[in-house]
C-alpha cells in the first residue's frame, strides 16, 4: 500500500495523488480530464499498456527460449479492442487474438497483418470464416466438428471466388477442453466439460476433431488450443491443462504420425482488483508453465513445440480508471448485524452518473472493485459506502462495500480503478445511456480513442 492509500496493483502505474489529495495519470489531473471530456470517462495509462505487454512478450519469450521454442504472445481483444489499443499491442511485438467478426474488423481496421491476427468463436458464421480467409488471418481455431467441414467448404468457396491466389490450404487451430475448471465465477471457467467452448479430452472428440482436420485437405493444422478461464490467480491450472494438451498432441502423433508444432494456452491471468489482492507475475507463470512443458514432453518422447498465450485482462485491465461525478449521496439504515455486532448499521448509497451500463461485471459476475475520491482530500473520518449508478436496477451496482470520506458530496469525482478489461467491451445502452469514452493518457496530455456517443448516436438507429 502506497503512503498515500492507494495501492499501486490496484490503480495505473502512473496514479500519483497531490498535495491536495487529487489524482492525476500519467502526469494528468483527474480534475482537468472531467472538465475537457466530461464524466463518465475511461481513462486509459497509454505507457502502463504498452509495459504490461513488453512484460509479457519479454517474460514467456525468456521462459520458452530457455527450453528451446519460441511463443507467440496473443492480445485477447475481447478484453478491450479498438483501433489505437490494436496498434500498440501490435507496435509492441504481439499479435491480436478476435473473437468475432467485428473484433476482426476493428484488428485490420487498425492495419494489423492478416498473419498477426487469430479468429477464435464457438458460432462462427460462414461470413466471418470467408472475412477471415479473404484477410488472410493466421489461424482460425475450430470450436466444434461441425466446423470442421465449414471451414474446408469456406475454402473451397474462397478457390471459387480467387482461382488465381494461392491460398492452398486454411491455417487452423481446434480448441479442446481439458476438464481443469479454473477461474473467479463458473460463467468464465471455460475449460470443464459442461459449457460451450471447444471439444472434450476425455470425450474422445477432441482426437476425432483433430483427426477430421487431417482428412480435409483444405486445411493445415497448425496445433492444439486451450483455454482454461479467466481471472485465474493459481498457476497449478494451467501446469495441469499443459500437460493433457501434450498427453493428447502425442496420442495423436501415435495414431495418424502427425506431430502438431504449436500449443496455445490460452490466457486468463487474473489481476488484483481489491486492494492487497495479488495478481499473477507473468515472469512466474511463464517459468512454471516452461518446466511442465519441458518435462511433460521429455516424458513423452516428443519435441517442445511453438508455444502461444492469450492475455488480455491482465494487460489491459489494471491500465484503466473509469471517472464518475457523484450525484445523490443518501444514508440507509440497515436491520441486520452490522460490522460492531450491532443489529443495524448505516450504508451510504454513493449514486454516480454511470452505473452498470459501463461496467457490467459487478452485476453479471458479482465482481467486486474498489473507488476512491479523486478530486480533492476528504475528511478523516469514512463512511460504510455503497456506489450505485443512475440505472433502473436495484443490481445497478458499481462497488459494493468500500470506506470513502464521510463528508462525500455531490459534484465529488470518484474514480473506480481495474475496468480496462470488459469495461468498455460489455458496455450497453441500457435505459438509453450513451456510453462513455475512452481518453488515453500520456505524458502530460489526452486523446480520445473513442469517442463519447450522443443521443444522436441513439437515435440514428431508431428507423420509426
Amino acid at each position: 500500500m502506497s503512503p498515500d492509500g492507494l495501492d499501486p496493483q490496484v490503480w495505473p502505474a502512473s496514479t500519483v495523488v497531490g498535495p491536495d489529495g487529487a489524482v492525476s495519470v500519467a502526469g494528468v489531473d483527474l480534475r482537468a480530464v472531467a472538465a475537457e471530456h466530461g464524466t463518465p470517462v475511461y481513462v486509459l495509462d497509454e505507457d502502463d499498456f504498452r509495459a504490461r505487454a513488453r512484460t509479457f512478450r519479454a517474460a514467456f519469450t525468456e521462459a520458452f527460449a530457455a527450453i528451446g521454442t519460441e511463443v507467440d504472445v496473443y492480445y485477447a481483444g475481447k478484453a478491450f479492442l479498438c483501433t489505437a489499443v490494436a496498434r500498440w499491442a501490435v507496435e509492441e511485438g504481439l499479435r491480436i487474438d478476435t473473437a468475432t467478426g467485428g473484433e476482426l474488423a476493428v484488428a485490420l481496421r487498425a492495419g494489423v497483418p492478416g498473419p498477426d491476427i487469430g479468429l477464435h468463436g464457438n458460432n462462427k458464421s460462414d461470413a466471418e470464416i470467408d472475412r477471415a480467409l479473404e484477410a488472410g488471418v493466421g489461424r482460425v481455431v475450430i470450436d466444434s466438428l461441425p466446423e470442421v467441414a465449414r471451414v474446408a467448404e469456406a475454402v473451397r468457396r474462397y478457390r471459387a471466388r480467387h482461382p488465381e491466389a494461392m491460398l492452398r490450404r486454411a491455417p487452423v487451430m481446434v480448441r479442446v477442453t481439458t476438464g481443469v475448471h479454473a477461474g473467479g465465477h463458473e460463467y468464465i471457467s471455460t475449460a470443464h466439460e459442461d459449457q460451450k467452448f471447444g471439444l472434450s479430452v476425455a470425450g474422445g472428440q477432441a482426437l476425432a476433431g483433430l483427426r477430421a482436420v487431417l482428412d480435409h485437405p483444405e486445411l493445415e493444422l497448425l496445433g492444439v488450443h486451450s483455454h482454461i478461464g479467466s481471472q485465474i490467480l493459481d498457476p497449478s491450472g494451467f501446469e495441469v491443462a499443459a500437460r493433457t494438451i501434450l498427453d493428447l498432441r502425442a496420442e495423436l502423433a501415435a495414431v495418424t504420425g502427425h506431430l502438431v508444432a504449436e500449443v496455445d494456452l490460452g490466457g486468463g491471468y487474473g489481476v488484483a482488483y481489491l486492494p492487497g489482492e495479488v495478481p499473477l507475475d507473468p515472469s512466474r507463470i511463464a517459468k512454471d508453465v516452461a518446466r511442465v512443458v519441458q518435462d511433460a514432453c521429455a516424458d513423452l518422447h516428443t519435441p517442445v513445440p511453438r508455444i502461444s498465450v492469450e492475455p488480455g485482462r491482465a494487460i489491459v485491465g489494471p491500465t484503466t480508471l473509469t471517472l464518475y461525478t457523484v450525484g445523490t449521496v443518501k444514508p440507509v439504515t440497515v436491520d441486520a448485524a452490522g460490522p460492531d455486532g450491532t443489529g443495524s448499521f448505516t450504508r451510504t448509497y454513493v449514486s454516480v452518473d454511470g452505473g452498470m451500463s459501463d461496467n457490467l461485471r459487478p452485476a453479471l459476475y458479482g465482481a467486486h472493485y474498489t473507488a476512491a475520491v479523486v478530486s480533492r482530500r476528504g475528511s478523516p473520518g469514512t463512511v460504510r459506502a455503497r456506489v450505485v449508478g443512475k440505472h433502473c436496477e436495484s443490481g445497478d451496482i458499481l462497488v459494493h462495500d468500500v470506506a470513502l470520506p464521510a463528508d462525500v458530496a455531490a459534484g465529488d469525482l470518484l474514480a473506480v480503478p481495474v475496468t480496462g478489461a470488459y469495461g468498455r467491451s460489455m458496455a450497453s445502452n441500457y435505459n438509453h445511456v450513451p456510453r462513455p469514452p475512452v481518453v488515453a493518457v500520456r505524458a502530460g496530455g489526452t486523446r480520445v480513442i473513442v469517442r463519447r456517443e450522443t443521443e444522436d448516436d441513439l437515435l440514428a438507429l431508431d428507423v420509426g
